[in-house]
């Protein structure tokens, strides 16, 4: 799995959750029925997009017929799933294809890790090949021509050659805004809004050049240490420079996309209008955000009211109408001062310090087990396994992967737990998201995205 575009948990709604996984499940069954098993191995973040997009331009009848039911999956904790179908996930497929044959010849031709052996980079070479034209057969049928990437790609190595220091990074990224703007204009034509194409295409031009950059720059540090070419690197331009290029990248995507009509625009909107400014967040402030503040049940986590205040932890020192009460005091102080019985309204009764029932229990002799500890309630729901059960059931989990992506019943105690992707998601903890609001649906009329002040309650609202 690769891509710029990493939706954390807490960022999707339940509604956007369940669309995101049905465009993501579609691209990967996509590739697997055209392509064969290995292809899944190119399911890409960024490539889904397309599926999105296709789908967002289409009216809503036309929406529902693009899904189906899909079987279970081990990747879903074996459960059945809606999952997009049809001409989108199908284009989706073609792109993430060849992007996958690009990239493998960019390891190969940088000797990374295994591709470094030669039988590897020999199969690795076969296999790209194979993609290559698997992804223009699928492409024609939907009516895009995958040569436009391939093309892109080897222009990308001739400008390499040539670039040097002082040379603008901008004319690096070209072929990528190139063809990712060709992918983008193509949903338009799929989803007969031909009014949408222009638009379209420049928020694929400057999507591309927003992953170009971004793909640098999470590089930077790796390429210098083993000697491979960077375009921020190889043109002098610094880190600075590049945040301000994909800053303005984004700004230019949000603007574009108000141009383009689509009858279904919330997931399209939270992926292209604001996770592209998530990814840069995560890229050039990773490690130095705030943190997320969401607590271990989706709730706030709420801090000491008085921390930080003139008086600390006490909120009655200081009282400007009385003392501050002493260590075991009522902090309300004696409420009979000077009555008749001299602060205590029940004379005859005990004294301060004293028991008031002189050692006797006022409950005794309530019932035959009176005085007794309270029974255990009864055990709800199966007992426990034993080791041996525990270990058995643990094992076919694992192997369904139902421990790591969906909730289920834990193995020895079998309480209700979430799966180990779930309860560990460390978007926020990376970055320091100030949208964490656990899934809220805030049903906004409109949202700007900052352009004209967002008035949405959270970055996950299914806002249109």
């Amino acid at each position: 799995m690769f891509g710029i575009i990493r939706p954390c948990q807490h960022r999707l709604s339940d509604k956007l959750r369940t669309s995101w996984m049905a465009h993501l499940c579609g691209l990967c069954l996509a590739l697997r029925d055209d392509h064969g098993q290995l292809a899944r191995t190119a399911t890409n973040y960024d490539g889904l997009i397309i599926s999105v997009l296709v789908e967002a331009q289409r009216p809503a009848t036309a929406r529902a017929a693009g899904r189906r039911t899909a079987g279970p999956c081990p990747l879903r904790g074996m459960r059945t799933a809606e999952v997009a179908k049809g001409e989108g996930a199908r284009l989706a497929a073609a792109v993430s294809l060849a992007l996958a044959s690009v990239k493998m010849r960019d390891h190969v031709l940088d000797a990374d890790g295994v591709f470094a052996r030669r039988p590897v980079a020999a199969g690795a070479r076969r296999v790209a090949r194979r993609w290559d034209r698997q992804s223009a057969g699928v492409g024609a049928v939907v009516g895009f021509d995958t040569a436009v990437l391939l093309d892109a790609a080897g222009r990308q190595g001739e400008l390499e050659a040539v670039t040097g220091l002082g040379s603008s990074v901008l004319l690096v990224t070209e072929p990528t805004e190139t063809a990712t703007a060709a992918a983008f204009a193509h949903t338009a034509v799929l989803a007969d809004r031909p009014g949408n194409a222009t638009a379209l295409a420049e928020v694929g031009r400057l999507f591309g050049r927003l992953a170009h950059l971004l793909d640098a720059a999470e590089d930077q540090a790796a390429d210098a240490a083993s000697g491979a070419w960077n375009p921020l690197t190889a043109t002098g331009t610094s880190r600075e420079e590049a945040e301000r290029l994909c800053r303005d990248a984004v700004h230019g995507i949000r603007l574009a996309l108000k141009d383009v009509e689509l009858t279904e625009r919330a997931l399209a909107h939270l992926l292209l209008a604001h996770e592209t400014g998530a990814a840069v967040d995560r890229v050039f402030r990773s490690g130095h955000g705030p943190g997320c503040a969401v607590g271990q049940h989706g709730a706030p986590e709420l801090g000491n009211p008085y921390q930080g205040g003139p008086h600390q932890n006490d909120p009655y020192q200081g009282n400007p109408y009385q003392g501050g009460p002493q260590p075991g005091q009522n902090p309300y102080g004696n409420p009979y001062p000077g009555g008749p019985y001299q602060g205590n309204p029940y004379p005859g009764g005990p004294q301060q310090g004293q028991n008031p029932y002189q050692g006797q229990n006022p409950y005794q002799g309530g019932g035959p087990n009176w005085g007794q500890p309270p029974t255990p309630p009864p055990h709800q729901g199966p007992p426990p396994r034993g080791p041996l059960g525990g270990c058995a059931m643990w094992a076919l989990m694992a192997c369904t992967c139902q421990l790591c992506c969906c909730d289920h019943n834990d193995p020895f105690s079998r309480q209700r737990r979430k799966g180990a992707c779930l309860r560990n998601d460390l978007c926020c903890s990376n970055l320091g998201c100030d949208a964490c609001c656990d899934s809220c649906e805030c049903g906004c009329e409109t949202c700007n995205c900052g352009l004209e002040g967002c008035d949405c309650c959270c970055n996950a609202c299914d806002c249109n």
